[in-house]
């Protein structure tokens, strides 16, 4: 096969790439350039879209002696994903940036230009594995590497993206692809993994987004409405944030309060302890599946964060949502974030939390 290797300069996608020449594969590398102003990400290697990440991908390249290429998909990234990144925030949801990356960016605009081109498809370095069902259909399993299992953000794929998808490190341990890359003569071996988000060159996630929308005062309150403190803006909280409230004034009960809800409009966030954060049923929206649209009732589990717990739960499926009630209760789940479905390993699909469902107490 002719395939496109994604090369993002860090150790997985270099060894993804590796792997897919040791398969016969007639691999040409790529790197994503995202950034209009590539100086304006973050540099270092916490994030994952750095002019030092371009040099590595390259660098990798070469030792596999494969030919490399950088794409500029800068205006994609800047639509699709940083837009909506903010007005996510702004709507008082909580977006995951890399899952929408994942759907819009590196397995639709990529793989879209990668057939355009006459190749056969995509390797990536993500942690998932594909298998082949019985009736012709590729379906996608978490990793054997629980702790790195990346199905959650690849939620998103589509069949037809999946059967133009190569994951090699799916059956694989970190551990076991660093000491692979060293005997390979990478340089990326020992390389840090990404963490938080790339476009926010310093991680300050509040911060960036007041600098693109402003100071928009609002009041924290609590759950009889009573005013707490004023903030400055929103976008700087999430549902089930504890840290960073600065209320100053303890709860009566003298226990934690977390954010409970935030109101868009007036800017409002309550919060409360952390038992109101209980959520028993949710709705979501955008539906997308992996393979065969279920029908009816599915006893199942969910996952509702990308490190988070699987939840038992029963799903009911119609054309436009799903309605998930949980068998047991998870906690700060707020609207924005993916529910991604599982059946066992398996991942039958996802959908955009549009609102949750929490006991009374």
């Amino acid at each position: 096969m002719r395939v496109i290797a994604a090369m993002s300069g860090g150790v997985d996608s270099a060894v993804a790439a590796a792997r897919a020449v040791d398969e016969g594969h007639d691999v040409t590398g790529v790197h994503l350039a995202l950034s209009r102003n590539p100086r304006s990400y973050r540099s270092g290697a916490r994030g994952c879209c750095s002019i030092e990440d371009a040099g590595d991908a390259r660098r990798a390249a070469d030792v596999l002696g494969i030919p490399f290429y950088v794409w500029d998909m800068s205006e994609e990234f800047a639509d699709e994903v940083v837009d909506d990144f903010v007005a996510e925030y702004t709507a008082g949801r909580t977006p995951n940036p890399c899952l929408r990356c994942n759907e819009k960016i590196k397995f639709a605009a990529v793989l879209d230009r990668a057939l355009a081109l006459g190749f056969d498809g995509v390797v990536t370095g993500h942690y998932a594995q594909l298998r082949a069902a019985h009736d012709g259909t590729v379906e996608m399993h978490r990793a054997i590497d629980h702790g790195k299992d990346q199905s959650y953000v690849l939620g998103v794929l589509t069949q037809e993206q999946l059967a133009h998808s190569l994951f090699p490190l799916g059956g694989t341990d970190k551990t076991s692809v660093r000491a692979e890359a060293e005997q390979r003569g990478l340089q990326v071996a020992q390389k840090p993994d990404s963490h938080d988000i790339c476009f926010v060159a310093d991680g300050d996630n509040a911060g960036w987004l007041r600098d693109k929308l402003g100071p928009k005062q609002g009041a924290i309150v609590d759950e009889d409405g009573e005013t707490l403190r004023e903030h400055d803006g929103a976008y700087a909280f999430t549902i089930g944030q504890r840290r960073g409230l600065r209320l100053g004034v303890p709860a009566d009960d003298g226990k934690p309060r977390f954010v409970l809800d935030i109101e868009p409009v007036s800017g409002t966030v309550t919060v409360g302890p952390r038992e109101h954060l209980r959520v028993d049923a949710l709705d979501g929206i955008k539906p997308l599946w992996s393979g065969r649209v279920p029908g009816g009732r599915l006893d199942c589990t969910v996952q509702l964060r990308a490190h988070g717990d699987e939840h038992a739960a029963s799903v009911e499926v119609d054309e436009s949502e799903v309605r998930v009630e949980l068998r047991d209760p998870a906690y700060g789940i707020a609207p924005g974030q993916a529910c991604v479905i599982y059946d066992g390993t398996r991942v039958v699909g996802s959908a955009t939390i549009a609102q949750t469902r929490r006991v009374t107490v």
